[in-house]
């Protein structure tokens, strides 16, 4: 792709200085290969989609994140199909020592991070810091991704954000842009602070501009409850104000510091992860002072690794693209077959629904009028993959996912759940499903990149207009939507939902294949460029960079 690289999304020529913008990516997970165990969900795929773009279309980031011991949770089903959750402790042959550590103090004592490289899965360089050495009393701060405790949580991000810092610094990586993927890296800027103050002399205004001249931000949370904050006491305990004083930190952050408040005064652009998101975005943080216009750019999925090769080369070739599907959808099945016992039938409807386990994702949705949905399930005109973790602390989430494994049991020719989802069942899901089902409350779900996925495969959405699909679907062309654009209730959705897959999808699946077929084909042709991570990258370096 490199001969792309010097042309912006309008075919234009991108000046060739800012192409060679040296980026610094941060994130808190990554998500690049089910075997590294150092992501939780959609932000760390997402975030492992960038490294690999950037690595195809040659541009010089690099990411900077943490070597997770135990990774974020293993999760399966006990007694009665409630998770309960295990926490391996890994190892990775295949990472690099740069010869590079750092320290940064937390609760008045020093924590060395030893500073490894990650490149073996195609993508652009990732620094991953460690405190898992003899040395360190505080071992434990890179053992679980998103730690149990507030003290954890602080601990960590003072690490990705302050020893990230300072390990560019070490490794001698110049650096141009700083990107926040998320306010977990927020304490990178009063890193970037401190170091003009005590380095250059600056007053702490000159340092804060210096520093946001350098900043970008990336919000992704689209309720203003979900965005992290802590107390200033326990900032100030951690160490986390790294020489800041208290009225420096709540002008940047407020009080209590708010980590994404914290990133929008950072920074000096920012964006929300997709066109409707970044309405909401906008809408959320109106009040912030300081802080930059909220933009768009709606996020991405790497083709290499999402799209199956026999799906792109039928699409490319205009081939036999039913006998494409319905290897992957083999595959599928096989995988249900040697992990629960239950095989599905490959000639009936296949709905596929993988989410986070939380209440706005509603993944029993279908469920709730049972009178009309149980003649499908009992006698299999419609079939369901279910597959999903809990935050390990989510009880509610937890009941979420014991109650998709009752209906499992309640149904169980014809409806599935797959304990411990990782990339490997999102990768043969979003392939093997006929229909991937995405029922939110709107305006809750920021992005949503697994119906990206699906449609790069021909898996045709059907889906709430929330997050990209408002940006993407042609009603009955390339997938369907249900609801009406509007923050409807549960019971509102729930009728649309019924008229479409029982009006709409199903006759189209069971009687109009050369329909269904060329559905599939409008899909694969809409996602794999509009919402490939190369656009989006590429995006970036347009819009942010």
């Amino acid at each position: 792709m490199a001969e792309n690289n010097d042309l912006n999304m309008d075919g234009s020529q991108v000046d060739s200085e800012k192409r060679k913008l040296r980026v610094a990516y941060f994130c808190m997970e990554y998500g690049l290969h089910e075997e590294f165990h150092a992501y939780a969900g959609g932000l760390g795929i997402l975030a492992g989609d960038f490294l690999k773009s950037a690595s195809d279309l040659n541009l010089p980031v690099v990411g900077v994140g943490i070597l997770w011991r135990q990774g974020y949770t293993w999760q399966r089903l006990g007694p009665g199909g409630r998770p309960y959750d295990s926490y391996p402790c890994y190892s990775y042959d295949f990472l690099k020592d740069t010869g590079v550590r750092v320290s940064v103090d937390i609760r008045g004592r020093k924590v060395t991070c030893k500073v490894w490289l990650l490149d073996k899965y195609g993508n652009a360089p990732l620094y991953l810091l460690d405190t898992n050495l003899p040395e360190n009393e505080d071992r434990w701060i890179t053992g679980q991704l998103y730690g149990w405790f507030s003290e954890e949580r602080v601990a960590q991000e003072m690490v990705l954000g302050i020893a990230g810092v300072r390990a560019l610094k070490a490794l001698g990586i110049e650096v141009d842009v700083y990107h926040f993927n998320e306010g977990h890296a927020v304490l990178a800027g009063i890193e970037l602070i401190r170091e003009r103050m005590q380095e250059q002399g600056m007053s702490f205004h000159e340092a804060w501009n210096a520093a946001r001249r350098q900043i970008v931000f990336t919000t992704h949370t689209p309720v203003k409850e979900g965005n992290e904050s802590h107390r200033h006491e326990l900032l100030k305990y951690m160490g986390a104000n790294n020489g800041l004083t208290l009225d420096q930190m709540i002008e940047i952050g407020g009080s209590p510091f708010n980590m994404t408040v914290a990133g929008l005064r950072l920074s000096r652009a920012a964006n929300g992860v997709s066109q409707l998101h970044g309405v909401t975005a906008r809408r959320m943080w109106q009040d912030v002072k300081g802080a930059p216009n909220i933009i768009a750019i709606t996020n991405g999925v790497h083709p290499g690794t999402w799209q199956d090769e026999r799906i792109r080369r039928a699409f490319v070739e205009n081939g036999d693209l039913w006998a494409a599907h319905m290897a992957c959808k083999e595959e599928l099945l096989e995988e249900v077959r040697q992990r629960t016992g239950v095989r599905l039938a490959p000639d009936r409807l296949l709905i596929g629904f993988a989410r986070r386990a939380v209440a706005y994702k509603r993944s029993d949705l279908i469920f709730r009028k049972p009178k009309l949905i149980e003649p499908y399930l009992e006698d299999g005109r419609i079939q369901i993959i279910f597959s999903g973790k809990a935050h390990p602390q989510d009880d509610i989430g937890k009941e979420i996912v014991a109650n998709l494994a009752r209906y499992a049991r309640k149904y169980p020719r014809s409806v599935v759940f797959l304990e411990n989802y990782d990339m490997k069942i999102g990768r043969l899901m979003t392939r093997g499903s006929d229909v991937w089902l995405n029922n939110p409350r709107r305006p809750l779900e920021a992005c949503g990149t697994s119906g990206m996925k699906a449609a790069m495969n021909g898996v045709l959405n059907l889906s709430i207009l929330d997050g990209w699909w408002p940006e993407a679907c042609v009603h009955g062309v390339n997938g369907w939507q249900f609801g009406d654009g509007v923050e409807g209730s549960d019971a509102h959705d729930l009728d649309s939902l019924y008229k479409v897959l029982f009006g709409e999808v199903l006759p189209t699946y069971y009687d109009r294949r050369d329909r269904w077929v060329q559905m599939m084909r409008s899909s694969i042709s809409m996602s794999q460029k509009q919402f490939s991570s190369d656009r989006m990258v590429q995006e970036y370096y347009a819009k942010m960079y």
